[in-house]
Formats: C-alpha cells, sequence, structure tokens
C-alpha cells in the first residue's frame, strides 16, 4: 500500500509524531533479517538456505515438532526483491505507530505477536486440509493486517491517502483488503488448495484476529509477567489469603452451639 494517514492533521506531509521503539524494533529486525538471507541466497550458501527454510512456516515441519515457526516465519520475506518487505513495513510504520502510542509498546507487541502466530497456525489447517502441507509460508503479513485492521477499526473515518493523492477511510481500505484477500483464497481452494503464491488465508486469519481483539473483547491479549518477584509475592498474597479465609470457617464452626 502507498500512502499516508491524516490524523488531526491538515495534511499528510505535516510532521509526523515520533515513531514507537516497538515499531523502530520491528523494522530494523525485518529489514535486517532480509538483508541477511537475500545475501546468503543470493552467494548461495547452503547454511542460509537451510536456516531459511527452518524458520519458514512449513505445516509438515511444524507437526513433527518445529513449534517454533508460527512465531519466526513472520520476520522473514522473500529474498528476491524488496517490495514484500518493503511493502509490509511500510503499512507497519504507516498504522503501527498511532497503535504503539495509544496502547504501549509492550501491549502493541503482545497484539502484534498473537495475531501474526494465530494466523499461521490458522495457515496451517487450512493447508493441511487442502493437501499442501509441503508448501512453506513467510511474511509477516498476517501481523500488519492485524494492525491495519486494528487501526481501521479504531479509528475507522480516519482518511488515508492512497498513493498520496486520493482520501479513503481507514475502514474502506480494510475492508477492500479482506475482499481481496477473501477472493485470492476462494481461487485458491477452488484450484485444491494449489498456492498461487500469495497466504490469502493468512492475511484473511490476521485480519479476523486484529478485529477480534479490538472490538468484540474490547481489548488486548496479555502475555505472562515476566515479572517474577511480583508473580511471588502474589502467589504469596494468595497462600496467605487462603490460609486466613480456612481459619476463619474453623472458628465460626466451633462457636456455633448447633453443628453436631
Amino acid at each position: 500500500m502507498r500512502g499516508i494517514y491524516q490524523r488531526g492533521m491538515s495534511s499528510g506531509f505535516d510532521m509526523l509524531p515520533r515513531t514507537p521503539l516497538v515499531i523502530k524494533r520491528l523494522l530494523w529486525i525485518n529489514f535486517i533479517l532480509w538483508f541477511v538471507f537475500a545475501v546468503a541466497i543470493a552467494t548461495r550458501s547452503a547454511a542460509g538456505v537451510s536456516i531459511f527454510r527452518w524458520l519458514s512456516l512449513a505445516p509438515a515441519v511444524f507437526l513433527r515438532g518445529a513449534i517454533w515457526q508460527p512465531v519466526s516465519y513472520m520476520f522473514l520475506h522473500d529474498p528476491g526483491g524488496l517490495w514484500h518487505v518493503g511493502l509490509n513495513l511500510f503499512a507497519l510504520w504507516m498504522f503501527g505507530g498511532t497503535l504503539a502510542r495509544d496502547w504501549g509498546d509492550k501491549r502493541f507487541l503482545h497484539f502484534y505477536l498473537i495475531c501474526g502466530a494465530g494466523a499461521g497456525l490458522a495457515d496451517v489447517v487450512a493447508r493441511i486440509m487442502t493437501g499442501s502441507a509441503h508448501v512453506p509460508t513467510i511474511g509477516a503479513s498476517g501481523a500488519v493486517l492485524a494492525v491495519v485492521t486494528a487501526f481501521a477499526v479504531t479509528y475507522p473515518n480516519t482518511p488515508i491517502l492512497v498513493s498520496f493523492i486520493l482520501p479513503v477511510p481507514a475502514w474502506v481500505i480494510a475492508v477492500g483488503y479482506a475482499a481481496i484477500n477473501l477472493l485470492g483464497a476462494v481461487q485458491d481452494f477452488s484450484r485444491g488448495g494449489d498456492p498461487s503464491g500469495t497466504a490469502f488465508t493468512v492475511h484473511l486469519a490476521g485480519m479476523a484476529l486484529g478485529f477480534y481483539f479490538v472490538r468484540r473483547r474490547a481489548g488486548l491479549p496479555s502475555l505472562p509477567s515476566w515479572d517474577f518477584e511480583a508473580r511471588r509475592r502474589e502467589r504469596k498474597l494468595r497462600r496467605a489469603r487462603q490460609k486466613f479465609e480456612v481459619y476463619m470457617r474453623k472458628r465460626d464452626d466451633d462457636n456455633d452451639p448447633w453443628v453436631q
């Protein structure tokens, strides 16, 4: 997608707000990995090709124990050109920045990873059902389209300057992407699951998860806290509360003259 959004600005070319740290890190990680594997494959590095396949999401390999693939596939892109990675990273920067500023870096990252991994698992199911479990999937499109959908649900009337010219409401952009991907998925299924080169199932699943978490649950997914000291204090407080409740029940029973 080529465009830029206007949110409370007179022009899409006005001074842009600060890019959140989580967006910067995701952009750099994706670009660096794309560059590394592009060089490795261009130089025909056997180790580079093997690692690339090891990190791609191949349903048949995932079912044999490669449980990291629903996350790792999100950080890989077509090594043969800039279009795949460039489009995803531009959309992530354009739509993700506002959400990350509103939600905070941690909650945005949780949303991004969970939607991307969930989209990958949906693709695993779809490929197994259609007999194409050997076909690997790469790209951040599922997670990025979840971000686009979340933006469109949260700010539906925000104008997006498509190709920097035509202003279109954000919700129209999201509906258009959903329609295009639905049509592509139907065509793939009509061919017996023979992939066309675009992971339409991943895209649709990412959009569905983005909509679900933002609209239906009116909240965002959370991962377990890594603050072990806080978790220890919470467990200690919970045990103390349980002991106190047991003591109070026992005291009430001892004072009850009707207990037989």
